[in-house]
């Protein structure tokens, strides 16, 4: 979790409920967490001021490492989950994204090409090398990192995109979340027009999820105070919209473990975890 004004928090849901594992003051926000694949205690935090700080959780001091590259702000951090890989990707202000490996000594790569802030870089779930962005420009890219590339640029929204995510279960499928209040799904075989726009939100879309367990199902948060959760190839998509929060929603994520457990938090400075009865009524298309 992270919160506005420089402090990490790890929280771990026990079956007694949800207990502090640490708490950690940095002098900048904090903007985007990550996750090692390879070690459950390691993350990496991105910083407000152009920082990536590599942390151990059960070391209660400073972080093992801080490397500052970017010149602006670092929104947008994420490590590798495909086998054979442990590099990270981190997206920032100055509208470069960069790749590390795991020990964070210094970039492997400088991509450029946005010519907007960076909201949003992800790892392809499927395809080693590649990841996405979503930028401040418009638009959604497809990056190669071994060939040093933009592979494909689409102008996804007439408005800032903030986020992306790929579809777990298809290496072609990937959604964007914009200020224009649309969520677009895109099929990066024919990005000529997506496949669906999920309209509803009455604000900016701060974050979009694709559901580990199902192929089609999809959630996004937003400055409207809801969460919403569609299933893209029904009409109308919309399985059901949740608000349980009195500020922004601005983080979203489903529990790899757990099928059909979310988690959010807001502006309000709450952290929700939750089983919306939309994903466990059975009435959404399945995994293939």
């Amino acid at each position: 979790a992270r919160a506005g004004c420089g402090s990490l928090f790890v929280l771990d849901q026990t079956k007694s409920g949800v207990a502090l594992v640490g708490s950690w003051a940095w002098g900048d926000g904090l903007f985007d967490v990550t996750w090692s694949e390879a070690n459950e205690h390691v993350l990496v935090a991105a910083g407000g001021d152009g920082s990536l700080q590599l942390w151990d959780t059960t070391n209660q001091n400073a972080p093992l490492r801080v490397v500052k590259e970017h010149a602006q702000e670092v929104y947008s951090v994420d490590w590798t989950q495909t086998r054979g890989e442990n590099l990270l990707v981190s997206g920032s202000w100055d509208q470069t994204a960069k790749v590390w490996d795991q020990t964070l000594s210094r970039s492997l790569t400088t991509l450029r090409g946005h010519q907007g802030v960076i909201y949003s870089t992800i790892w392809s779930p499927h395809i080693p090398g590649c990841f996405a962005s979503a930028s401040g420009d418009g638009t959604l890219r497809i990056w190669d990192v071994n060939a040093g590339a933009c592979r494909l640029a689409i102008p996804a929204h007439s408005a800032e995109v903030l986020s992306c995510d790929w579809c777990k279960y298809d290496q072609n499928i990937v959604a964007t979340g914009s200020v224009d209040c649309s969520v677009c799904v895109w099929d990066l075989r024919n990005v000529q027009q997506a496949v669906n726009q999920l309209q509803g939100h009455t604000y900016a879309i701060r974050r979009v999820k694709f559901c580990p367990f199902r192929s089609t199902v999809l959630a996004s948060c937003s400055y409207d105070f809801t969460v919403r959760f569609w299933d893209f190839s029904r009409t109308p998509p919309l399985l059901d919209s949740v608000e349980h929060h009195s500020e922004f929603v601005c983080g979203l994520d489903f529990n790899l473990h757990i099928p059909n457990q979310v988690v959010d938090c807001s502006w309000d400075e709450t952290v929700k975890i939750y089983s919306p009865a939309c994903l466990s009524a059975g009435t959404h298309s399945a995994a293939p």
